[in-house]
């Protein structure tokens, strides 16, 4: 195993390979924000259905960051396919395998991905990591307490 190399300006994300027909990710095009994910085996969802697809990978995400596992718009607009917990959530401190969480959101056509082909995309995320503290009371904003909707029309 090769040592990890010095950080360039995005920083380093250290992946293991956890089988040998694992893809790392890579970026589509210089500059993208996400790294496509690849599917280590095939996945045939039919219509409603979940899958968790294996990656054969994992990452090591650098402290105050995050990975959010987003869906591939491609899949979405051709086959329907998104993400059952869109976007997922992968902590610092995770070190077992990437499984991406697919839902065939489709009510007719069953979708089948072959091994190696794109199914999500990762990218990581400076998080913010406060000091939860209980407080009596919170400070007053003009949103107050509404909720769902209520910045919408009157």
């Amino acid at each position: 195993m090769s040592a990890v190399p010095s950080a360039g300006p995005g920083g380093v994300l250290a992946v293991r390979r956890l089988h040998p027909a694992a893809r790392l990710p890579v970026r589509a095009h210089p500059g993208d924000a996400g790294l496509d994910l690849h599917a280590l085996e095939p996945v045939t969802l039919a219509p409603g259905a979940r899958a968790a697809a294996r990656t054969g990978l994992a990452v090591e995400i650098p402290d105050g960051q995050a990975g959010l596992v987003l869906p591939r718009s491609g899949l979405a607009r051709r086959h329907g396919l998104t993400l059952a917990n869109a976007p997922g959530l992968i902590d610092a401190g995770f070190r077992g395998e990437l499984l991406v969480l697919l839902l065939n959101a489709d009510p007719q056509d069953t979708v089948h991905l072959e091994a190696g082909e794109r199914i999500a995309q990762l990218v990581i995320v400076n998080v913010a990591l406060p000091e939860v503290v209980e407080a009596d009371a919170l400070a007053a904003s003009v949103r107050g307490e509404g909720g769902f909707g209520s910045s919408g029309r009157r």
